[in-house]
């Protein structure tokens, strides 16, 4: 599996404005809304609101995983986000988060949900990966540097 299988450029956000985890889920949830409506941000906020409830996804070196699944998904949907100034996430190293991954799977997906957040836990754990994305000028660049990078392994 790669990640130009379920991301997807126009679900991509180079300049997060929320400072709060909960904000940063609404943005993202809102985006994802806008994109794909049969989702709903309520909908989508609330199951990674309730995951995040459970542990935080925030996996340390600047990253979290924000992940759930919604009946009306379908398919994986995903959305790669950007801070940069970096958000208390609550990640195990303590500190900021500033990528962010949310995966959206269907309820009945469990094979493909795992394979995603497994590609996605090997890509951000390259420290290049990371410095490209935070360092790109915008969101067509954060998209074609994770193709470009997702083609090498």
């Amino acid at each position: 599996m790669k990640l130009a299988d379920f991301v997807r450029e126009d679900l991509v956000l180079a300049d997060l404005q929320a400072t709060a985890k909960g904000a940063v889920i609404d943005e993202i949830a809102a985006l994802i809304e806008s994109r794909v409506p049969r989702l709903g941000a309520a909908a989508v906020a609330r199951i990674l609101k309730a995951r995040e409830e459970l542990a935080s996804t925030a996996v340390g070196d600047g990253v979290a995983i924000p992940h759930g699944k919604l009946e009306a998904a379908g398919e994986l949907v995903s959305c790669v986000a950007r801070s940069v100034h970096g958000v208390d996430f609550a990640a195990h190293d303590g500190r900021p988060t500033h990528l962010f991954v949310v995966l959206d799977a269907p309820e009945n997906s469990t094979g493909v949900h795992l394979k995603a957040l497994a590609r996605v836990s090997r890509l951000f754990k390259d420290q290049g990966v990371r410095q490209r994305l935070l360092h790109a000028p915008d969101a067509h660049a954060m998209y074609a540097a994770l193709c470009e990078e997702d083609g090498k392994v």
